[in-house]
């Protein structure tokens, strides 16, 4: 079944909204990153439809977070807004974008660094699994909200610095998915100085 992402933004987004501008920004901006990445990948036979749809849906939670940068005025703290979002598109009978939302934080997390670090989430594993969602979660740390960055992407040392305070390991996810997404080898981001 494939679905109509605007539709389903504009339930919770009203048009003329600072709030959706931005998120529409934002999720096009992943979703192209994310097509160009499967189109690479072609020869995987990634589900390119869904991996629009889901990368347009991805941040559907991010309204009921408190983060007023963005226009957000919800009450859950921002790192909620994946578990938020799944139980949205749950609700609407979208099960596989909902996994995608849940799994796209940073570079996934496990039950135990939830529970290790006391993250007000659902303690379960919240890893990209399929190649799609781990597409999606990589092509998503390349985009922020920020209403000046417009949809531009961060560069690559940035993206690093970003996720690598997330935790440990964390960094090691992501240069394993950007050899394999964008052909960038790790000892060529060390070099760079884009390295742990």
């Amino acid at each position: 079944m494939r679905i109509q992402p605007i539709d389903v933004i504009s339930e919770f987004y009203p048009p003329g909204s600072k709030l959706r501008e931005t998120l529409l920004i934002h999720s096009r901006a992943v979703a192209d990153r994310a097509l160009a990445i499967a189109g690479r990948l072609a020869h995987l036979r990634p589900d390119f439809a869904f991996i629009r749809e889901a990368a347009l849906l991805h941040d559907i939670g991010v309204y009921l977070t408190n983060a007023p940068s963005i226009g957000c005025a919800g009450k859950y703290p921002y790192i909620c807004h994946g578990f938020l979002g799944r139980e949205i598109l749950e609700e609407k009978g979208l099960f596989r974008h909902a996994l995608v939302c849940e799994r796209h934080v940073g570079v996934g997390l496990t039950a135990a660094e939830i529970r290790s670090e006391n993250l007000p989430l659902p303690e379960h594993d919240m890893r990209p699994v399929s190649l799609e969602e781990e597409i999606i979660c990589y092509a998503d740390n390349f985009f922020s909200k920020k209403p000046h960055l417009n949809g531009r992407p961060l560069a690559f040392d940035s993206v690093v610095e970003n996720v690598a305070t997330y935790g440990p390991g964390k960094v090691d996810r992501l240069l394993e998915w950007a050899e394999r997404f964008d052909g960038i080898r790790q000892a060529d981001v060390s070099s760079a100085g884009g390295g742990r």
